[in-house]
């Protein structure tokens, strides 16, 4: 019952009040020239400094469902959960020379979106479109994800209801708010709100990772716990160590997630918005930082079972929801008030990256559907508006996904969406070095890699939820033809590098056939083009200076 967390849902509320403030007021934030235009309202005037874009970038890929479902993992199958660990560790170096490249052709060109560079890199239309596409796909799970993360909290905290409506009636209200200082204020919103939201994270998880321990019986018992429970279960792939039958399966997911996670459009969002590549080069040596909090966070699945927790019912008869272990280890061993706190960080920590996936949805469709297909001559505030109404109806689609799909189906599609996303590594990443790979073959590797994808993905069940397919992303090795292995495999490693294979074949053989390859709108140099260089096209913010001064010529704009 709610009456028996009284204190936990005021301070809750309070903080959350608080935050959803700051996001109204985040549209006075750095005082923008001209927010009808998608420079300042989707990419906060391009401006971020270091610690904006720490905090920013850190709370868009460490989300609340991160901080509910890593632990959850690790609860539910072991060791296998810690690959959040090593994929957000390797990842930094990975992306550190490719996210630099991508800021200066993006500032020297005014490029909003990943499927803006593609377009203009690779001079086709339709190999932008499908960049979009997917990015907009990929992302429409990732949001709703995060809900997932919101409910876990409001189960805890006795907040529910019988109906379907009356149930979810918390979260359509939280994310009405949401959507409305989004609107307003842009991405300004969620980087105010970060601070707030990371503050109170390290906060939480600091606390509990030396109170726990104390209160527990000191980390070698929780860990002698976990170790019996793994013992006593009746799984081959679950323990405190990996075995044989799944380091295949870390591995590949660890590296596949780490190539996925910043092609995401709303990780670059993130980059883009930010002031100089001096300023990505600090965030990328600095945001590990958040890797070694994960791993802390990661710790607090094996104490909730030496602490005992017994997760809430899930959706279906049967089930249990996993994502409740550490509301409920905060909920049981500490007071109501820091509970609260807790909680109200998880919530929090939903907003912030929900509004950034949410924003980076809406510039795909606006930059590379309606002004690519729909209004070409569309203005600057043409472009924001449409970008906010786009934002709106993306969270509308969001929360509809938690309202009428269980949430388990969410949580699949999530990691399909890893999948769907490597897809276009070839022409995103790649293509920032080089431009061998034929546009037409570009298209070919996508389509080969989506339907193998696809595929392998619908031979997966998922017993847990008795569904026969989609139900997860480990692909059973003995299918491809590996008699009697237990072994699985990452779906999406094997689906971009088959992408990759098909698009180097198909290459040489358009080559061959000198088939036109359109032209690159790019030169070197744009590659490393960094602030106060006069080629950079100059946002709303400066381009009224740069008119005033007759002694620079602004860049044409693209």
């Amino acid at each position: 019952m709610w009456q028996d967390h009284l204190t936990e849902i005021i301070i809750f509320t309070l903080l959350f009040l608080l935050v959803s403030a700051m996001g109204f007021v985040a549209a006075r934030w750095r005082a923008p020239n001209d927010m009808a235009h998608l420079d300042e309202w989707g990419l906060g005037g391009r401006s971020f400094g270091g610690w904006i874009t720490w905090f920013l970038v850190g709370g868009d890929l460490y989300t609340a469902y991160t901080f509910v479902a890593v632990p959850a993992l690790l609860f539910g199958a072991g060791a296998a959960g810690f690959f959040a660990v090593p994929y957000t560790i390797i990842i930094y170096p990975l992306v550190f020379l490719v996210l630099v490249r991508l800021w200066s052709v993006s500032h020297r060109h005014g490029f909003v979106t990943p499927a803006d560079f593609v377009r203009k890199r690779f001079d086709s239309p339709t190999l932008a479109l499908i960049i979009a596409i997917t990015g907009i796909v990929a992302t429409m799970p990732y949001i709703a994800l995060q809900l997932v993360g919101i409910e876990a909290v409001l189960k805890t905290m006795g907040v529910t209801g019988e109906s379907t409506i009356a149930r979810h009636l918390p979260i359509i209200i939280a994310f009405a708010i949401l959507a409305a200082y989004t609107y307003q204020s842009g991405l300004r919103a969620p980087a105010l709100i970060a601070f707030v939201k990371d503050s109170l994270i390290y906060i939480v998880i600091l606390v509990a990772i030396v109170y726990l321990p104390y209160k527990l019986g000191g980390w070698g018992s929780i860990f002698d716990a976990a170790d019996a429970k793994f013992d006593a279960s009746p799984s081959p792939n679950d323990g405190i160590t990996l075995n044989a039958n799944n380091q295949l399966q870390y591995i590949t997911l660890a590296l596949g997630s780490a190539l996925a996670l910043f092609l995401y459009p709303h990780s670059l969002t993130g980059v883009l918005a930010s002031r100089s590549r001096d300023v990505i080069k600090r965030n990328m040596s600095a945001l590990p930082a958040y890797s070694l909090l994960l791993g802390l966070i990661a710790l607090l699945g094996y104490a909730a079972i030496a602490a005992g927790v017994t997760p809430l019912p899930g959706a279906t008869e049967g089930t249990v929801d996993n994502n409740t272990v550490v509301p409920l280890l905060f909920e049981q061993q500490f007071p109501s008030w820091f509970a609260g706190i807790a909680f109200a960080a998880i919530g929090i920590g939903a907003l912030v990256p929900a509004a950034i996936m949410s924003i980076a949805a809406a510039n795909l469709f606006t930059r590379n559907i309606y002004k690519e297909y729909l209004r070409k001559d569309a203005t600057s505030a043409q472009e924001a508006n449409v970008s906010k109404i786009t934002s709106l109806v993306v969270k509308i689609g969001a929360v509809a996904c938690i309202v009428f799909l269980d949430p388990q189906f969410s949580i699949d599609l999530q990691l399909i969406g890893g999948v769907i996303i490597l897809q276009t590594l070839p022409a995103v990443a790649l293509g920032l070095y080089t431009r061998w790979f034929h546009r037409g073959a570009l298209v070919a590797g996508w389509a080969a890699g989506m339907g193998l994808g696809m595929w392998m993905l619908y031979q997966i069940p998922n017993p847990a939820t008795k569904r026969a397919h989609f139900g997860g992303s480990a692909f059973p090795l003995e299918k491809l033809g590996f008699d009697g292995s237990t072994k699985t495999i990452y779906v999406g490693l094997v689906a971009v590098v088959v992408n990759l294979l098909v698009a180097a074949i198909v290459t040489l053989i358009l080559r061959a056939a000198k088939v036109a390859d359109g032209v690159d709108g790019t030169e070197q140099d744009d590659y490393f083009a960094d602030e106060g260089d006069p080629r950079l096209v100059p946002s709303p913010r400066e381009s009224t200076d740069e008119v005033a001064d007759d002694s620079v010529e602004p860049a044409p704009k693209v």
